[in-house]
């Protein structure tokens, strides 16, 4: 069986319809928090289960009988590290056979605060001894994309990333990525630096929301304190602001490029360009 962690989150979803197109629904494990919200999983066959990083009493339970783990990652910056440990205990504890965990695009020599707890929790996988695959992901396309009717309303896209480049492909890229790692053979041991064919810097992220909106957007350059305070001001958490931010400025010197091509190589297709995504977005809320 195939278990997916925080199945309720975009990827989780996207990997559960992806896994749907070849693999029985009783084949699968939908692990969430919050199981309720995950009701309409259950119709269709698949073993809706209660898991919760931060209890790890209900993570034993939600492993049981599962032979592969999609581990992915919680959205909980500063406190990622100690959930991530209690389910890999957990998964160990209960016998399973692979663990696939969603890392970030090099995890092991990347200086973003935001890697800081991957590399951490890569480290406890080896230390486990449990099998494991690791998915480093890059930029997901739809993360420009998140404060999209502002960005057209004033015309600004901000940030601090200056020319660096960002080898980005869509969520779904990411989701078929991580279908294929749990369920081909010979996975144990691999390590994925998953990034889009197709480079894209601010500037050209800006040009490109603009000549399909048809309404003028330009790429704001800010120092890296002054897009932390950005971000608080609309609502984030301050810790995760600051990594945010962080993230930006250091990918001005090209810390989220990759041309290595292996997302599309794993998935046996081009990955979706920024153009398309952007295409997408627009389109929906017409």
């Amino acid at each position: 069986m195939y278990a997916i962690t925080a199945a309720n989150g975009q990827l989780g979803r996207l990997v559960i319809e992806v896994l749907l197109e070849t693999i029985p629904a009783s084949q699968i494990v939908a692990i969430a928090r919050s199981p309720q919200k995950a009701a309409d999983l259950g119709s269709l066959g698949i073993a809706v289960r209660e898991g919760d990083y931060d209890r790890p009493e209900t993570l034993a339970s939600a492993f049981a009988g599962v032979s592969k783990v999609l581990l992915i990652s919680s959205s909980e910056v500063g406190w990622r590290l100690p959930q991530h440990k209690a389910a890999i205990d957990a998964a160990k504890g209960a016998g399973v056979g692979l663990v696939a965990y969603t890392s970030i695009l090099h995890a092991d020599t990347s200086p973003a605060k935001l890697a800081q707890e991957h590399r951490a929790t890569e480290l406890a996988l080896i230390e486990s001894g449990l099998p494991h695959v690791l998915l480093r992901n890059g930029w997901y396309n739809e993360n420009f994309l998140m404060a999209l009717p502002a960005v057209l309303e004033h015309g600004t896209l901000i940030g601090s990333a200056g020319n660096g480049r960002f080898s980005a492909a869509a969520r779904r890229d990411f989701a078929e990525a991580a279908a294929v790692a749990l369920t081909a053979e010979g996975q144990a041991g691999k390590v994925y630096e998953l990034a889009g064919d197709e480079a894209v810097t601010m500037s050209e992220i800006a040009a490109e929301l603009s000549r399909q909106s048809g309404k003028p957007v330009a790429f704001q350059n800010l120092p890296e304190e002054a897009f932390k305070q950005a971000l608080v001001s609309v609502g984030l958490p301050e810790v995760l602001a600051d990594a945010l931010a962080d993230e930006d400025a250091i990918a001005a010197d090209d810390t989220l490029f990759d041309d290595g091509r292996q997302l599309s190589r794993l998935i046996g297709h081009p990955t979706v360009s920024f153009r398309e995504t952007v295409a997408k977005a627009l389109a929906a809320k017409i």
